[in-house]
């Protein structure tokens, strides 16, 4: 079903899950631009709440987190947290409705059931929310019939839960080892609490992994009946990331490994009935995000593909990106830091960038690409890409008609590296970003 063409795969590229991405946020944009924005801000909006900590740290992690141990350290996040929420809340016009609000991490369930229930309440009380769709992200492992319970009460409805793999030597190998029993039991459970939408985190490219053991998996992982599938390839970056240096390198599989593990995922994903979200992502037909990949209202934001149409996104918490028509920010990534701030009633954004123009028409033309397969150029995006999509074009993979570009069936592998083709900022892509594949 697909071809390997290995030179079209040499270079590293973006998940654009933002563009710009976030490799080239700088100091230049800080609090006062996330002000204005914020005071800017009309009609529906998003909101992410990052919980950096979890009770056990994965070794193939690339997120910003940290071990959940000490007692008061987390209680002075989450009342950082908790001033955050109350400060962005005067910000807002009386127009702005929060339709959805998700967590992640880290851990969410690092903290406390209690603890959770209060960050309810802070928001309840400061940000005017209507009626919200909400979600989080989950470790099964010390996921509790308590957790589950109040998310019921809570009107929780969509959850993500860290699997990776059923494998037992590769969970060892990777640095997280949960039985097939619990990540059951977490199921049985969350179901039980009335989430109607499942996701299951899944990894290929994983040291010593096979396709007889990734095809396990995912046998597993549809016998589980997951309503929604991310089989992310694992990116295997210890100069950015020092934990992983607790992996074996010398296991990992090679490129036309990874590329055959895409494929054979994808063959008998979509062989089980699920719909294809992109190459690497895919939901049960009648889920939410299905149904946006057939009507064409599919996107990409900081959690990946979604369903979710606003265009504004805040973002609270540590590192939390937030999102406006003409501008990215994050907030501080360092815990202790961002405490600081908020305890001087200061907002924590210290990083960014302004979106031009040029910026938000490229940025769509990514995303249009990444989420339906295909964009339609200006006159001269086509003529920049015409000598680069060659490469692409010649064998198939995609096609330029009248202005639309279209990436055909068997260049679904490549469409990272397709979108990449409209992104000017990309330069040391090798030590910056993940395989394409």
């Amino acid at each position: 079903m697909w071809n390997y063409y290995p030179e079209l795969l040499e270079t590293p590229v973006p998940r654009y899950t933002s563009f710009p991405t976030a490799a080239e946020f700088g100091p230049g944009v800080g609090a006062d631009d996330a002000d204005a924005a914020l005071h800017a801000a009309r009609g529906d909006v998003s909101l992410y709440l990052h919980v950096p900590f979890c009770e056990q740290i994965c070794w193939y992690c690339g997120c910003n987190t940290g071990a959940a141990n000490k007692t008061q350290r987390l209680a002075s996040y989450l009342d950082a947290l908790h001033r955050e929420i109350s400060i962005i809340g005067v910000r807002l016009d009386r127009d702005v409705r929060v339709r959805r609000i998700a967590f992640g991490g880290g851990s969410p369930n690092a903290i406390s059931p209690t603890d959770f229930v209060r960050l309810i309440d802070a928001l309840t009380l400061h940000m005017p929310l209507d009626n919200p769709a909400w979600s989080i992200e989950l470790d099964p492992r010390t996921l509790t019939r308590d957790w589950c319970q109040v998310m019921g009460i809570v009107g929780v409805t969509y959850a993500s839960l860290g699997v990776q793999t059923f494998d037992p030597g590769l969970q060892a190998a990777i640095g997280r080892v949960q039985p097939d029993s619990l990540i059951a039991d977490a199921v049985d459970m969350l179901r039980a609490g009335g989430i109607s939408s499942l996701n299951f985190d899944l990894m290929y490219g994983l040291p010593g992994q096979t396709l007889t053991t990734l095809e396990q998996t995912l046998e597993r992982t549809v016998e589980l009946g997951a309503d929604r599938i991310a089989l992310f390839g694992y990116a295997h970056v210890p100069h950015l990331i020092p934990r992983q240096r607790r992996i074996d390198a010398s296991h990992l599989p090679g490129q036309e490994e990874r590329f055959a593990m895409a494929e054979f995922g994808y063959r008998l994903l979509t062989g089980a009935g699920y719909v294809p979200v992109g190459f690497d992502h895919f939901a049960r037909p009648g889920d939410p995000m299905a149904l946006a990949v057939e009507q064409g209202t599919l996107r990409r934001n900081f959690q990946g593909f979604t369903d979710d149409q606003s265009r504004t996104l805040l973002g609270l918490g540590a590192s939390a990106i937030g999102c406006f028509p003409d501008l990215l920010v994050q907030n501080e990534k360092n815990a202790g830091r961002y405490r600081m701030l908020l305890s001087q009633d200061r907002l924590p954004a210290t990083h960014g960038i302004r979106r031009s123009l040029d910026d938000q028409r490229r940025g769509a033309v990514i995303e249009a690409l990444l989420c339906h397969g295909k964009a339609s150029l200006d006159a001269d995006l086509a003529t920049e890409a015409a000598t680069r999509l060659a490469p692409f074009t010649q064998r198939g993979l995609a096609r330029l008609e009248a202005g639309v570009l279209t990436i055909e069936p068997g260049g679904l592998p490549y469409a990272r590296t397709i979108a990449a083709l409209f992104d000017p900022y990309r330069q040391d892509s090798v030590r910056r970003f993940s395989s394409a594949v």
